[in-house]
């Protein structure tokens, strides 16, 4: 998730490459097989996956005993577990001492709590550029030093790089990616239903009525967590208006009662609409968070409490934690094309200093080496947009094509549009667009008020227009 547009932000990718990422590795099959929660970062030894220390290592980093260091973000559960290792590498590497904190969504605001009571992190994951953008305004963001912006010369696309910029210079360092184009599915329900995976937004529909006919509910959606509707909408959005108008309404230069935008919804009240086709209707998935919506799709064996997912590839973190196993009874496919060509979007989480110091961004640096990015691919659930971690640090055939497809879109991608937006539109639970598609996903005839909320929202988030 991400939000606020600036000039390094402008989305200069082309739709042709867009389409080739949906179309060639992405489009493939996916169907090959997969393979302490305390607050101390360095209680874990090493932190490596297999508990020894790391090799080959490719940064050099300074010694920095009795240093200590804070390092926050909103991450949970194993997503957390697994980024404390790669912290705990770090520890064993500089002798550091890193506590992780765990933060409240959106983060600018608990940020901003730290800050003014005099206890800022070191560190801060930040998933929106727009959250990035507002860390520099307010003056609590560091530029990253020479060692991290070598590291990331060397490791990333000058794409990835360019989202971490405000103003010409470098605050953010990329370390998570994830592609936002996927759909996860129940391999035994979608057997079962005699339903093969869809290509076309057509396509689906029809799988879902087969799912449907079978006596399994088609899809779980996570509708708690207002994110991942923006999700739905960015994806059947960017394949049916193409990425022009995508670039347009993120920036709010179209507005949202545009007849782009009444199309979108429409085409998504298509699978909205049918109670029956959302596990525990609409007001059973307004109740379910997004890990809840993973899991009750891959339990309950060829009855589970839906067949179908849609989430990007940390899914796999969520899926980890039932029995289901990735690439045979959990499989997945490129979100279909609803208009010419089907959807690649992107979104990730930011390093950012808050304090600066040689610990900061020291840490920042092994943040942007290959080092830190394939200690958590080897985890699962993680996607990194370096270009040095090799495919085969990622644990399965699944993970490793995903991986593969964003190395090779380059800088051809859309960025996630609500993370693109001022954080009070696209990223505050409750309020702005999180909140307006909740209404829709309740209320999904009403296709004008929806877009009328939506720009109302908006206008106030950008400054009172487009």
């Amino acid at each position: 998730m991400m939000r606020s547009t600036s000039s390094t932000i402008r989305t200069r990718r082309a739709a042709r490459a867009a389409a080739a990422v949906a179309a060639g590795a992405l489009a493939l099959s996916l169907t090959a097989c997969g393979g302490g929660d305390d607050d101390k970062a360095d209680d874990g030894g090493s932190g490596t996956p297999s508990g020894g220390a790391q090799t080959g290592a490719t940064v050099t980093l300074p010694k920095l005993d009795g240093t200590t260091l804070e390092v926050a973000a909103v991450w949970t559960g194993a997503e957390q577990a697994n980024f404390k290792k790669v912290l705990a590498e770090f520890t064993r590497r500089t002798g550091a001492k890193v506590t992780f904190v765990p933060a409240q969504d959106p983060i600018i605001n608990f940020l901003g709590s730290k800050i003014a009571g005099g206890q800022p992190p070191d560190v801060a994951l930040l998933p929106q550029p727009g959250a990035i953008k507002q860390a520099v305004e307010k003056k609590w963001a560091k530029p990253v030093g020479a060692e991290a912006q070598a590291q990331l010369t060397k490791n990333y696309s000058q794409g990835w790089q360019d989202i971490g910029k405000v103003g010409g210079k470098q605050y953010g360092v990329y370390y998570k990616a994830a592609n936002k184009s996927l759909i996860w599915y129940n391999a035994k329900a979608l057997q079962n239903a005699g339903a093969s995976e869809p290509k076309t937004w057509k396509d689906l529909l029809s799988t879902a009525r087969q799912v449907y006919d079978s006596g399994v509910t088609p899809f779980s959606v996570g509708g708690a967590d207002g994110w991942t509707l923006t999700d739905w909408f960015e994806n059947v959005y960017l394949s049916q208006a193409g990425p022009e108008k995508y670039d347009q309404l993120a920036q709010h230069r179209i507005k949202w009662t545009d007849p782009s935008v009444k199309q979108a919804l429409t085409t998504l009240a298509q699978i909205w609409s049918k109670k029956d086709y959302l596990a525990g209707g609409a007001d059973g998935a307004l109740q379910t968070e997004f890990p809840a919506s993973v899991t009750q799709t891959f339990t309950g064996g060829d009855q589970p409490k839906a067949a179908m997912v849609y989430e990007g590839d940390f899914a796999q973190v969520n899926i980890g934690e039932t029995k289901a196993k990735v690439g045979t009874d959990a499989k997945v496919f490129p979100f279909p094309a609803v208009g010419a060509s089907a959807p690649v979007v992107s979104g990730g989480d930011a390093a950012v200093i808050l304090k600066d110091s040689k610990a900061a961004q020291a840490l920042v640096t092994f943040l942007a080496s290959p080092d830190a990015a394939v200690i958590q691919a080897k985890l699962g659930g993680y996607l990194s947009p370096n270009k040095n971690v090799p495919e085969s640090a990622y644990p399965n055939e699944v993970q490793r094509t995903i991986a593969k497809a964003l190395i090779a879109s380059g800088d051809d991608f859309r960025f996630d549009m609500s993370d693109q937006a001022p954080q009070a539109f696209g990223g505050t639970p409750g309020k702005g667009e999180w909140k307006d598609l909740q209404d829709f996903l309740k209320n999904p005839s009403d296709v004008a008020g929806a877009q009328a909320k939506l720009e109302k929202d908006a206008a106030a988030a950008y400054g009172g227009g487009s």
